[in-house]
């Protein structure tokens, strides 16, 4: 059974009361249930972090490589900023969608750069928490061709 990593970054953690205006109230939890569920029925295991720290998902990044056969990530602002987590992700030479709750192309213009699109098979954005079954499954799809 193939196993994906779904990895988010900064201030996810505080999902469900970070700006539910723009983010929701979907709980970090409640995604993670949600696609523990989903991937019951799309016949994957998953790994599922957070961390704020940005050698923290490097290095969660890294430990994927064996591991894991792709990358779900949604790295919040290290997503514009970030080339460590772009050479990672380029490093371990696994498939990853870049995956956003929202919209980044409607928002402000530093939202519109992403170093992690450069290395990634897709991006996904805008559609709140159902981005993350959206982006299993792609992942699986892409996998699977």
């Amino acid at each position: 059974m193939q196993r994906l990593l779904i990895l988010n970054g900064p201030n996810l953690n505080l999902l469900g009361t970070r700006q539910p205006e723009v983010y929701g109230r979907t709980t970090l939890a409640d995604i993670e249930s949600m696609c523990r569920a989903h991937a019951e029925t799309v016949g994957v295991d998953l790994d599922f972090d957070q961390s704020n720290h940005e050698g923290a998902l490097v290095d969660a990044i890294h430990a994927a490589k064996g591991r894991s056969a792709g990358i779900i990530l949604n790295a919040g602002a290290y997503t514009h900023t970030s080339i460590a987590l772009m050479d990672a992700i380029a490093s371990v030479e696994l498939p990853a969608i870049e995956l956003h709750l929202s919209n980044v192309h409607a928002r402000e213009d530093f939202r519109h750069v992403s170093y992690i699109a450069r290395v990634a098979v897709g991006v996904i954005c805008g559609f709140g928490a159902r981005g993350y079954t959206l982006a299993m499954d792609a992942l699986v799809s892409h996998l699977d061709r």
